[in-house]
């Protein structure tokens, strides 16, 4: 393995840090409240008519995961700049560049993420057990919001970088805060599925209601974990 690759990899077995700014840990600590807070106030109209709300909240949420992604994580496994010490000057970029630098993978990562991962998603949702004849538009608008909140900040980190997926699918890859939102995304979406079999006749219990909920639920709890509780750590798999 070459030098340059070796380093590379080990770079991207490492959790990854916020960008040391005050407009990073101000959004940082925003995103989860806007998130959980955007569907809990659309609870109503979710429970109404899921397909209309699923779908209005997605350019919502596409915004929001992006702010994040642009305001609060390094680019494609780069390492957050350090902090300057006291009196040494800051070198100064070029701000086109510095722009650009941004907006392509973050325009690369939400392309992927509705393109490739949404359909995935979608198989995966319908493998474990979502309507498989009916309700075929609600499965499509939850497999997009699942997607949108567990794989764009994961493209923009890590790129396209093999050995780091796998490393993430077989859940090996440290535990950080990004991380940790698409693991309490995809377990809070399980634990979310909990109530609708159950025989209590009511309308939030229809698909994919609770689902949606837990989902959201669950990505906050993991970030929040993954960013302060568990950061560093690595499941281990018996």
């Amino acid at each position: 393995m070459a030098p340059d690759t070796e380093s590379k990899t080990l770079q991207s077995a490492k959790p990854i840090e916020l960008l040391h700014s005050q407009p990073s840990l101000f959004f940082a600590n925003l995103q989860p409240i806007l998130l959980l807070g955007t569907v809990l106030f659309s609870f109503k109209s979710l429970v109404a008519d899921p397909v209309r709300t699923l779908l209005g909240l997605a350019p919502t949420i596409a915004i929001v995961q992006a702010i994040y992604c642009v305001v609060c994580l390094p680019s494609t496994g780069d390492v957050a700049a350090p902090t300057t010490k006291p009196g040494q000057k800051k070198k100064a970029g070029k701000p086109g560049q510095d722009i650009w630098a941004k907006v392509i993978p973050t325009f690369l990562s939400f392309t992927l993420t509705i393109v490739l991962s949404a359909p995935l998603l979608y198989i995966i949702v319908i493998l474990f057990g979502a309507p498989l004849t009916t309700h075929h538009l609600h499965t499509l608008l939850f497999a997009l919001h699942l997607a949108l909140l567990t794989t764009p900040h994961l493209y923009y980190v890590h790129g396209l970088d093999a050995p780091t997926w796998l490393r993430l699918a077989s859940l090996q890859q440290p535990i950080d805060e990004s991380y940790g939102m698409s693991l309490g995304a995809c377990v809070g979406a399980w634990v979310g599925a909990i109530p609708i079999p159950l025989d209590w006749d009511r309308e939030w219990q229809k698909w994919p209601v609770t689902v949606v909920v837990g989902m959201y639920a669950g990505a906050v709890v993991g970030k929040l974990a993954g960013g302060y509780l568990f950061k560093g750590w690595k499941i281990k798999l018996a």
